[in-house]
């Protein structure tokens, strides 16, 4: 079992950044992706940020250049800094890993959603 529990949304106004953060507890294996999604009223839930156990990252192109993403192995956290914030992002952002049990088992876990609203 994971846990995950995601901080540091709330309300900005455009152009603001906001640095959301995960932190895991419980089993995590040698080799996971952990990612970030997000899901505005009435959409589908989005890959917005994944990481890599081995560090590898990827944005979506609509946070390219505005978003990055990043992991502090020690602390089991991983973080999204979110920079020039448009009213677009507002959205419920969720945590999630995949933990590779094998190359093709993995077991996911989401964390509770934190809410990010942009809003002038």
């Amino acid at each position: 079992q994971v846990q995950l529990v995601e901080s540091g949304g709330g309300l900005v106004q455009p152009g603001e950044s906001l640095r959301l953060s995960c932190v895991a507890s419980g089993n995590i294996f040698r080799s996971y992706i952990m990612g970030w999604f997000r899901q505005a009223p009435g959409e589908q839930r989005e890959l917005v940020a994944s990481i890599t156990s081995g560090g590898d990252t990827n944005l979506v192109d609509s946070v390219k250049g505005r978003f990055a993403v990043s992991k502090d192995n020690a602390k089991k956290t991983v973080h999204l800094q979110m920079n020039g914030l448009k009213p677009e992002d507002t959205a419920v952002y969720y945590c999630n890993i995949k933990n590779y049990v094998s190359t093709n088992f993995y077991e996911s876990y989401w964390g509770q959603g934190i809410q990010v609203t942009v809003s002038s």
